[in-house]
Order: C-alpha cells, then structure tokens, then sequence
C-alpha cells in the first residue's frame, strides 16, 4: 500500500539486466541499499501506470517492493512520462541507451570524433555503437564477436577481443580513438590502456574513457605510464549527470526509439516465467523482458 509522499504502480514491463542479477546475488557495491533486507523484489525500475492511468517509466521502489511485480510502490513523483506509441516493453531498454549517451554528458563527443566501444556485443553496446552514430561520430570502432551485425549497426572496424594479448594491443594501437565508451573493464581495458603508452616524447592526443560496466572483470593493473604520457583522461558514466542532463539525454533517446532510428531486440517472457528465465544465458544482443 502506498503511503504519503508515495504512489502505486500497477507493472506493465520490466527489463532484466546484469546489474539486477548482481544485485540479487549481492555482489554489486550498492546491492545493500537496493535490498537491505530479505526477502526482497528484485529490478529498480521498469514501465508501468499511475493510478489514473498514464504510462510512465519509474524508478526507485521502496524496498523491499522492487519492480519486477504486478505492482509496486515508489516515490511521488519518481517517474517519467511515456510517450504515446511506444511498446512499453521497448521503453524498458532505454535506461541502457541513455548510459550511451555519456559518450556525450561525460566525455564530450563532438560531430567528427571517433568514438570505441569496448564490449559492443551485448544490448547496451550495441545500442552504444547506434548512439555513436547517431551523435555523428565520423568513426566506430566496436569490440566484440560479432563481426557482420555490429557492422550493420554501423560500426565502421570490429575488434575481437578472443584475440591473444600482442594482437589484440597493436589492434588497439592502430585503431586509437577519440572516446572510448568502457562496458568491459578487466584484461581487455587493461591491454588498451597499454597500447596507449606512446613510443617517443611527442604530446599525447587525449582519449577520454567513460567507465560504464565490468563484464570482463572489476580489477585491472594501471601502470604509471599508461596515464602519465598517454592523455588518457577516466570518467564514471555518472559524470556530468543532473536533472538537466538527464532529461535531455532521455528525451533525445526516446525520439530516436519513437522514429525507429535506434533498434534492439527483445526476448519478452511472462512474470509466471520469471524463475526459469532469470537463469537464462542464451540472450546474446537481446534484453530479458518480463511483461507484466
């Protein structure tokens, strides 16, 4: 029951993602204020209808009622409006678009830069390899296995990152970038940073990483040069983001959504499924979504 200050959501769509999975398994650095206690919900946000019936993206459910239910309790005013034609289960992937676009909130993308995607095999980068586009990025690089569809999206080199540590560094030497948008992390960020470090006393170009994800690994070793001499500059993905930012990004996102000019695919289940699907691993490009 919703309590003052607060609001019911009857659930319509809810998208399940990595960082639900982590949180659940109580490995993500903020899983204990998602859920501070058990049992719990899990998922904090997803796409459902106020009381009078508006279709909204909402976020933050009072713990322990997370998203993924037939309905749960958030914050007044913790939404967003949905607009009209738009299949609230496609509305559940645009979080992950509007990470991507902190290629532009956090490290400045300009019309003409180039831009690499480091991990652009799964839904999130893929959706960065069209927001590259999108952006006006004059070159894409992508990282990943699948060659032909990240081309198709619109990525002008693909990097295979099953590639062995010297091919893989002078892959990433020859094909430096101007931003580099990071869902990997571990060895392959690792090696990038590498191949950064230049061979003479030249003035480095700059490269401004945006740290978005840790599929590869939460560590990596950081030598002193691959900073000091490479014009490396690291972000967070949070970098640059306020209420302003925010809603610029989303509604920018949703028009593409809306015109079709940004595409993902989806695997939709039923919630009575849930149990059987949280455990999938056979989604590779497309987000996990559970309808309500």
């Amino acid at each position: 029951m919703a309590g003052e200050g607060e609001v019911l959501i009857e659930v319509k769509a809810v998208a399940v993602e990595n960082v639900d999975r982590a949180v659940a398994a109580g490995t993500h650095f903020a899983g204990r204020a998602m859920m501070p206690e058990l049992p719990a919900i899990p998922c904090f946000d997803g796409i459902g209808t106020l009381p009078d019936g508006r279709l909204v993206g909402f976020g933050n459910p009072r713990p322990p009622y997370g998203a993924l239910a037939e309905r749960t309790v958030i914050r007044e005013g913790a939404y967003a409006a949905i607009p009209d034609g738009l299949d609230p289960a496609a509305a559940t992937v645009l979080p992950s678009a509007i990470t991507a676009m902190s290629m532009k909130v956090a490290a400045g993308l300009q019309p003409g830069e180039s831009v690499l995607v480091q991990g652009a095999t799964g839904v999130a980068g893929r959706l960065a390899v069209q927001v590259a586009r999108l952006l006006g990025a004059g070159r894409i690089v992508a990282t990943g296995r699948d060659d032909e569809q990240l081309r198709e999206l619109g990525a002008d080199q693909v990097i295979n990152t099953t590639l062995d540590d010297q091919d893989l560094l002078l892959a990433y030497a020859e094909s430096r970038t101007d931003v580099v948008v990071d869902f990997l992390w571990g060895r392959p960020t690792e090696l990038l940073l590498r191949a950064m470090v230049p061979d003479t006393f030249a003035f480095p170009a700059p490269l401004r990483l945006v740290q978005i994800g840790e599929v590869a690994g939460a560590g990596l070793h950081l030598s002193a040069e691959s900073l000091r001499t490479s014009g490396v500059e690291i972000y967070g993905a949070a970098k640059g983001l306020g209420p302003e930012t925010m809603g610029a990004a989303y509604g920018q996102v949703v028009e593409w959504a809306r015109t079709g000019q940004l595409t993902f695919a989806l695997e939709r289940v039923p919630l009575s499924d849930i149990e059987t699907a949280w455990q999938r691993t056979d989604l590779r490009g497309k987000r996990l979504v559970v309808q309500v």
